[in-house]
């Protein structure tokens, strides 16, 4: 019994391995004929192998601590514990955790993925999002990623939803599943830009429904690509909390400030 049972790992752990060489001769022959553009100037990578320019790290903006023990956005002072936003409105999720301020650079960097197709982009930020709240995420223990949906007729025309891809993405480096059919989008909204906090919840507090999830899901983590007011997250929290899930953490790439 013994020994089959180290047999049946032996045969695992080698099935793996070609999986893993599969892969990286797959990658490394896309790489030769569609070499990877940097999420930030756009160009082709060098140093080969690289996600982005090193150079144009420099121009994206790192969240730094302190930050808001809900939302994650950046705090003025360590005296602080909650942002501006956080103090005057509800959040039913537990804690947010943002990779990036959303500065210009971020800006067309996130534009260029939902509107030009750069969805290779996501290759740069889930690995920074892995590396830099990878063992926070393990801690939290979750169920799924979710991703927040996007409506079915911008989908169509997009090709892709962008927070989906992320999860996939951190998927596969974490082994924790997608349940990309936990949340629908049932109806466009109105631009959020020209609308204050309030607004934009009321906004989307219809635009969202339940769609399904495996019973006994306790905690789920909420992928999105940018976090302004936490219009859309709220939203998306209220629905899961109603459908049985017991707690909701949330990840996105960039975060709009107060």
């Amino acid at each position: 019994m013994e020994y089959d049972e180290k047999l049946q790992s032996e045969e695992k752990r080698k099935s793996i391995c070609i999986q893993n060489a599969v892969k990286q001769g797959r990658e490394m022959l896309l790489d030769l004929v569609f070499p990877r553009r940097c999420p930030v100037c756009g160009e082709i990578v060098i140093p080969k192998g690289e996600f982005i320019c090193p150079s144009c790290v420099k121009k994206l903006s790192p969240v730094h601590q302190p930050v808001c023990l809900k939302c994650g956005k950046e705090l003025e002072s360590d005296r602080m514990e909650f942002c501006y936003d956080c103090t005057r409105h509800h959040r039913s999720f537990e804690r947010n955790l943002a990779l990036l301020n959303y500065n210009d650079t971020a800006s067309r960097s996130m534009s260029a993925i939902k509107y030009k197709n750069k969805r290779e982009y996501l290759d740069f930020y889930s690995e920074a999002l892995w590396l830099r709240f990878g063992r926070q995420i393990h801690f939290w223990n979750p169920d799924f990623f979710v991703p927040v949906p996007i409506h079915p007729t911008r989908r169509k025309i997009r090709g892709f939803n962008q927070a989906e891809v992320l999860a996939e993405k951190l998927s596969e480096k974490s082994g924790i599943p997608v349940c990309g059919g936990a949340l629908k989008r049932i109806r466009k909204t109105a631009p959020q830009k020209t609308l204050d906090s309030s607004a934009r919840f009321h906004n989307l507090e219809q635009a969202f429904g339940p769609g399904s999830i495996p019973q006994g899901t306790k905690r789920v983590l909420l992928v999105d690509d940018i976090y302004t007011t936490g219009s859309t997250m709220e939203a998306c929290t209220r629905i899961l909390l109603k459908m049985g899930v017991e707690q909701v953490y949330g990840l996105t790439v960039c975060i709009g400030k107060n």
